[in-house]
């Protein structure tokens, strides 16, 4: 497993410096890989990451949020969703351990690089970069 978010630094560091794109932040596709085959928890973390990322435009209506305030928010936000959904989860879902969140810091990164780049370029190089890091860590492992 350590070896997957070694792999991962790697990739994303290419993506970004090869395309010029963050995928969703320098540790978010080693996250997501190493979690990779268990989709239910991917999506989640993808669900709280697009849902953090709509409280944070919803504050900055009313609150000057940029560079390190928008970062902090974003980090607040996806973690006090994620302490909720933590929360609601059990009474809602029969099995809540398939579909929690991957950590609490996760989410604030992804919706982070969602709001300062552009949306789409940055879903497509965080799943290069996941599917990328997920099938070199199998090669590895193999080897």
């Amino acid at each position: 497993m350590l070896e997957t978010f070694f792999i991962g630094l790697v990739v994303s560091l290419i993506i970004v410096e090869v395309f010029g794109v963050w995928p969703g932040g320098i540790i978010v596709p080693a996250y997501l890989a190493v979690h990779l085959d268990r989709p239910a928890r991917v999506g989640a973390t993808l669900a709280a990451a697009i849902l953090t990322l709509a409280v944070y435009k919803a504050l900055a209506r009313y609150f000057i949020l940029f560079g390190k305030r928008r970062f902090v928010i974003m980090l607040l936000v996806g973690g006090l969703l994620v302490e909720a959904a933590m929360l609601i989860h059990p009474h809602l879902f029969a099995s809540p351990l398939e579909m929690r969140v991957i950590g609490w810091v996760v989410p604030g990164l992804l919706a982070n690089n969602l709001e300062r780049q552009k949306f789409f370029p940055t879903l497509a190089s965080l799943v290069a970069a996941v599917i990328l890091t997920y099938f070199l860590a199998k090669l590895v492992a193999l080897i």
